[in-house]
């Protein structure tokens, strides 16, 4: 299984966001992290400044982690893919139909990701699948 490291992951994004910008070709991942980043304005230029790889995002300053989201969202956008944990396309589509738009329902489906990987590291045990997809199904938009 691929485990990049958080400058892998960090480097990944400015690289695919520097690739579109400069009108380079994308392929695979990199094309799916860029449709991500367009739903993001506000972390653009983020993602062009120099040194913003290097620095810490922390909760308690009240800062949000942007990569931290973006790679929530490119999870998302890989497990609707291929429908696993199986039934999150249905429940997807289920959040689309009550939605404002398509990232609305995203994020409800992040935020149910941000607490099962929170839970997990916390009490350093796998991803529980299971209250994932529940607390999915108890979303509503």
């Amino acid at each position: 299984m691929f485990n990049p490291s958080r400058d892998e992951v960090r480097r990944f994004f400015i690289d695919a966001w520097s690739k579109h910008r400069g009108r380079l070709p994308l392929v695979g991942l990199g094309t799916t992290a860029v449709d991500v980043m367009l739903l993001h304005p506000e972390y653009h230029a983020l993602l062009e400044q120099a040194g913003t790889a290097d620095r810490d995002y922390r909760i308690e300053d009240g800062e949000a982690n942007p990569f931290l989201h973006l790679s929530l969202h490119l999870a998302i956008e890989e497990q609707l893919g291929i429908d696993q944990p199986p039934g999150i396309r249905g429940e997807f589509v289920r959040l689309c139909a009550q939605a404002a738009d398509r990232h609305a329902a995203l994020h409800g489906i992040l935020e149910c990701l941000g607490e099962t990987v929170w839970a997990a590291q916390r009490y350093n045990t796998p991803l529980d699948m299971a209250a994932y997809m529940d607390c999915i199904r108890r979303r509503e938009s």
